[in-house]
């Protein structure tokens, strides 16, 4: 009996029908082991991660080691990235196998399948070191970085290698609306009256560039926009041009172009969208859905092109290649169907219609450019002066549709809706009576909140992350609600724009430049070009720098026993007024508290008088009670142990003394 095992238990049914009698396919469920939680977990001179078993990972190392026993070959089949290779290893290293073979495929299909397994390889530690290391530099972020940012920030705040810089994106884009300032600008069009049959309706639009002020973007004059809205009753035809224009489709779906066309098209989010796209794969209706890669294999296309042609699509005659963004990772090909002549593949209405946005982009992919014919049209009014003013009238008609016979508009994200004026063929030198002239009001725009697709987008463009990270990277930063989504835009918190003002200009990993370096870095070690620990030491040297200026600049000693002061906070809620103050984290032994001042502690802060203590004793501990009084909104009346917090006793105020038969319910001693 041989073992096959693998990541998904959605694959096991699926692939144990391809093999048949003499496998046994069983399922990883993902990761079975991790950095242990209540520790560090890694050698920070040699960078090598100590792991444990995750509580499910326990049962299934279990379960999986007996089947070992009585297998003869074992196969890791996990997925085919970089942490399906680090899941192989793990698998490989807990189980003892002596001999593993590993194998991938790109789609879950028999023929895939079964190609894999006639030629196993061994795991590749290039693979597995790039993984390990992504790992181990988030760990030492997270643990080395998050104490010091909470003492200074308040509460229990967090950082992250990519975690921060994607959510300074947001913060950053929020700042910039907030600074915005609207400029109200002015254009004219005219209208034109039917001409020979033609559609009436037809718009001239005033080029208004040869009027703008010295070092001006838009027109300001309101008054000028009027005069030749209102003067301007003939034109002259300058020109009218005839030329054609081709569109090309956009490529095959990659990990982030799928999120962002989902996004547009089903208003759904990154997660969701590769949750769906889970399923799809582990049922064999599409290819692995963790790609950089916008190219198809050349089976796979001349498949494709052989299905459109039977349909009398229009093939591109050259079978077409798009460019990989920089540092792309293209062990496999973008993500398509399995199957090009299914048309309908998924049991979820969600599984669908994200099945046919795949199969729609794959088939487009292959067909010709859409092409049209436009007509652009030069008029001149010699109203104002001999400069004009020229106006500019264009037309686009398709005439080939290509790949839009099989795309919908909503599916391309980034093409805009072509608006119809239908723009007549006109002599030059013939003159036109307008019809009307309207003068046109424009407001700028500030730049746009991100969505969870355009944040993805962004954070490929800049090399934040990998395809697998996008999702879980959006995930975090509302999870830790830094972020807050508000009508599908991303919005940040309070606490959100604190955690990146903390950080800014003291930790490299906040920087763009520098995460995408470190990204490259992390691709060189999956491509065996450099060592492991030279690319581990090299970030942690640096960030050891930075925290200790980071601790340097931003501790304050307690003025009465010279421990560190931590911000302490806590928002304002419905019932009450929060809090933000700097207290001494010797407390109960010393308990200075002062306010905060611009993220710093002032003044110090009056000590409460302590309630004295009673004749009446703690039932629990024998110690006095304390009566204590607050009046006021949130006040209270109890009597509770002097012992606090060793001893939590509390009793209801009953005239004057502990109603000790009644024990107090909520509140604090």
């Amino acid at each position: 009996m041989n073992l096959l095992i693998v990541e998904s238990p959605g694959k096991i049914k699926k692939i144990q029908g391809f093999l048949g009698e003499g496998w046994q396919v069983m399922a990883s469920v993902g990761h079975v082991r991790d950095l242990p939680r209540d520790d560090i977990g890694v050698n920070e001179t040699s960078y090598r991660p100590r792991y444990l078993p995750t509580e499910r990972g326990k049962g299934v190392i279990a379960k999986l080691a007996k089947a070992v026993q009585d297998a003869q070959a074992v196969y890791l089949a996990t997925d085919p990235d970089r942490e399906g290779e680090a899941i192989a290893w793990h698998l490989a290293d807990a189980l003892r196998l002596k001999d593993p073979q590993r194998v991938t495929y790109a789609e879950i299909t028999e023929q895939a399948v079964k190609k894999a397994l006639a030629s196993p390889r061994g795991l590749d530690m290039h693979l597995v070191a790039a993984q390990e290391g992504r790992r181990v530099l988030d760990r030492l972020v997270g643990y080395k970085v998050s104490g010091p940012l909470s003492r200074v920030v308040g509460g229990k705040k967090s950082a992250g290698r990519v975690q921060s810089p994607a959510l300074r994106l947001v913060v950053d884009r929020e700042r910039e609306i907030r600074a915005f300032t609207v400029t109200t600008h002015y254009g004219v069009n005219l209208i034109f009256d039917q001409v020979e049959n033609i559609t009436p309706g037809w718009v001239a639009t005033w080029l208004v560039k040869d009027w703008l002020e010295p070092g001006r973007s838009y027109l300001l004059d309101k008054e000028l926009a009027t005069r030749v809205a209102t003067e301007t009753r003939k034109v002259t035809v300058l020109s009218c041009e005839e030329t054609e224009s081709r569109s090309a489709p956009p490529a095959p779906f990659t990990t982030s172009t799928l999120q962002q066309a989902a996004s547009a098209a089903l208003k759904i989010s990154p997660k969701e969208t590769m949750g769906l796209a889970q399923r799809l794969y582990e049922a064999g209706h599409i290819t692995y859905m963790r790609t950089d890669s916008p190219n198809l294999s050349d089976e796979a296309v001349a498949a494709i092109q052989e299905y459109c042609r039977s349909r009398d699509w229009p093939v591109v005659a050259k079978s077409r290649r798009w460019k990989s963004k920089e540092g792309a990772q293209e062990a496999h090909e973008a993500i398509r169907p399995t199957h090009i002549e299914a048309e309908e593949a998924g049991e979820t209405e969600g599984e669908q219609a994200l099945y046919a946005l795949i199969r729609r982009r794959t088939l487009a992919s292959q067909l010709d450019d859409a092409v049209f014919d436009v007509r652009t049209v030069q008029l001149a009014g010699n109203v104002i002066s001999d400069r004009g003013p020229i106006f500019e009238a264009k037309g686009r008609t398709l005439s080939r549709p290509g790949w839009k016979i099989v795309i919908k508009q909503d599916d391309a994200e980034g093409e805009e809706q072509e608006k119809e004026n239908p723009v007549p063929r006109l002599q030059a030198g013939s003159q036109l009576a307008v019809g009307a002239g309207l003068v046109t009001v424009h407001k700028t725009k500030p730049p746009a909140r991100y969505t969870e697709a355009s944040l993805v987008k962004a954070l490929e463009e800049r090399g934040i992350g990998r395809p697998s990270t996008y999702a879980a990277i959006l995930e975090n930063i509302m999870a830790r609600e830094y972020v807050r989504l508000e009508k599908r835009n991303l919005v940040p918190t309070d606490a959100g724009e604190v955690v990146v003002d903390a950080l800014r200009g003291h930790f490299g990993f906040l920087d763009y430049s520098y995460t995408q370096g470190m990204e490259e870095s992390l691709d060189a070690l999956a491509e065996g070009k450099v060592p492991y620990v030279e690319v581990m030491r090299q970030f942690h040297t640096s960030l050891e720098a930075e925290l200790k200026g980071f601790v340097s600049l931003t501790s304050h000693a307690c003025p009465a026993c010279g421990k560190p002061l931590r911000r302490i906070t806590k928002p304002a809620g419905k019932n009450d007024r929060g809090y933000d103050f700097w207290g001494c984290s010797g407390y109960p032994d010393c308990s200075a508290t002062f306010a905060n001042a611009g993220g710093k502690p002032g003044e110090r802060l009056e000590t409460r008088q302590k309630a004295p203590v009673s004749s009446f004793q703690c039932p629990k501990c024998k110690k006095p009670l304390i009566h204590r009084i607050k009046e006021g909104a949130g006040g209270y009346d109890f009597w509770g142990c002097s012992e606090f917090p060793k001893c939590k006793e509390s009793f209801p105020d009953a005239g004057g003394q502990p109603a000790f038969d009644a024990k107090r319910k909520g509140g604090k001693a």
